[in-house]
């Protein structure tokens, strides 16, 4: 997957301007790992950012997303959200170079998909309200004429429940966020998506897995992912850049402390539990 689809990738690479000297001991250019980034160049259709928290590799896909013109999923356009100022400076540092620029694709924390789920819920009874009062003050229309007026109504509030279920707000986090990537990814987009794990059980890992396989190598998508997970991690022919460390560079999944960690944890957790009230060396 990584050879080819690194000639069809839509974002080539990212060169990141130095910091003057009075922006180097401020944030974000004061973080180690985005002190020298340089040029980075994709070269799989998915790229995870790995990194303990601080490290910087949220603060490098924020600016990204910005950079990238990308769609934010939330209650926030990216370029009203006041809690991305901080990283502006970074994304007004980038310069990216495509293969074919594209609107398709968007960005997405976590934390903000719940508030995209409220919105959709929002709307969805906008619609619905708008359509009763309608129905309430024209009781004499004739049937069509009256389900031509309550057609926009109708209609929106039904294609909202037929992408994003019934009901947006019903089932688990992680049933609605599989959901919600299965009626948003389209081919040929980029999504930079900042820990999607979050709400997802093992076994929803591997479905998320699956169809990041799927849209990278049957539908030319491109994914740059920062991610704590070592399922995700392990997805076959990505490329994953470590933050931990200055530079930036490219490891094995193998060598990934979260992998090594979370196998020897799993091997033999009783090593770790006998020192959990001692946590500063658990080895």
């Amino acid at each position: 997957m990584a050879k080819k689809a690194a000639r069809g990738l839509p974002l080539r690479s990212v060169q990141v301007a130095a910091a003057d000297p009075d922006s180097r001991a401020a944030f974000p250019f004061c973080v180690p790992a985005l002190q020298s980034l340089g040029t980075l160049r994709f070269r799989s259709a998915v790229t995870f950012l790995v990194g303990e928290n601080g490290s910087g590799k949220s603060t490098f896909l924020e600016a990204l997303a910005i950079a990238s013109r990308r769609i934010a999923v939330g209650s926030v356009p990216l370029d009203r959200d006041e809690t991305l100022d901080p990283v502006r400076p970074l994304a007004r540092a980038m310069r990216l170079e495509w293969s074919r620029q594209t609107p398709r694709g968007f960005f997405l924390r976590a934390e903000d998909f719940f508030g995209f789920v409220k919105q959709v819920r929002e709307e969805v009874a906008r619609f619905e309200a708008e359509a009763a009062r309608v129905r309430r003050e024209s009781p004499d229309l004739e049937p069509g004429e009256l389900t031509r007026i309550l057609t926009p109504y109708t209609g929106s509030s039904g294609a909202l429940r037929a992408r994003y279920g019934d009901d947006a707000d019903a089932g688990s986090h992680g049933e609605q966020f599989l959901a919600f990537f299965h009626s948003r990814l389209v081919p040929g987009g980029l999504y930079l998506l900042d820990e999607p794990e979050v709400p997802f059980s093992p076994a929803r890992q591997l479905a998320l897995l699956h169809l990041l396989r799927q849209y990278a190598v049957a539908e030319g998508c491109q994914f740059v992912i920062a991610t704590h997970s070592p399922m995700l991690l392990a997805l076959p022919d990505a490329e994953i850049w470590s933050f931990d460390e200055p530079p930036l560079r490219a490891v094995a999944w193998e060598d990934l402390e979260h992998v090594r960690l979370m196998r020897d944890f799993l091997n033999r957790p009783e090593a770790y539990l006998r020192h959990l009230d001692d946590p500063e060396d658990p080895s």
